[in-house]
């Protein structure tokens, strides 16, 4: 009797542990994307490593990791994207990457969702909100941010530094 209830456990834990597996679902890909607007200049980042465990079903238990390589920055213009990378913009030899840990994923309607998080930026981490909406197997997200609170003075004047961020995670 004791060795079946001990099977009977075992096998429980092993299917509630493949249903939970199958509940989180991982992100297999990102497009990122900005636009500096106040230069018109729009451009991408690569190189997306993530560690997120997304379940639309139990957002309070969903976590969204990732990062990007700086030195994958394209503007489509080589001598501006030196210049981004060097030490007076992104200085992505000291500073290889930027990274977003969420700390709160809520859903504010059907399909769409708020994603609060630090980003950290050259050394920098700052509060940031992403707003994203579902779409079939993407979540499409936005948000926008001052390039100078992360010490990446494009302007003097603060409010010509803004960029707006795109990005769609592809899940699987």
């Amino acid at each position: 009797m004791l060795k079946s209830f001990v099977l009977f456990a075992l096998v429980s834990g092993l299917v509630l542990t493949e249903v939970r597996a199958q509940d989180t679902t991982p992100i297999s890909s990102a497009d990122i994307s900005f636009l500096f607007v106040s230069k018109e200049v729009d451009g991408s980042i690569s190189g997306f490593e993530s560690t997120s465990e997304i379940d639309l079903g139990n957002l309070k238990e969903s976590k969204f990791s990732g990062s990007v390589q700086v030195e994958s920055l394209k503007t489509g213009n080589f001598l501006r994207d030196w210049s981004l990378k060097g030490k007076k913009y992104f200085h992505a030899d000291a500073y290889p990457k930027i990274h977003f840990e969420s700390t709160d994923i809520s859903e504010t309607d059907e399909g769409n969702y708020l994603v609060k998080g630090r980003l950290t930026l050259k050394g920098i981490t700052k509060p940031i909100v992403f707003q994203f909406e579902r779409d079939g197997k993407r979540l499409v997200g936005t948000t926008t941010l001052f390039s100078s609170d992360f010490g990446i003075e494009i302007n003097k004047d603060r409010n010509k530094n803004l960029v707006q961020v795109g990005i769609v995670l592809s899940l699987p």
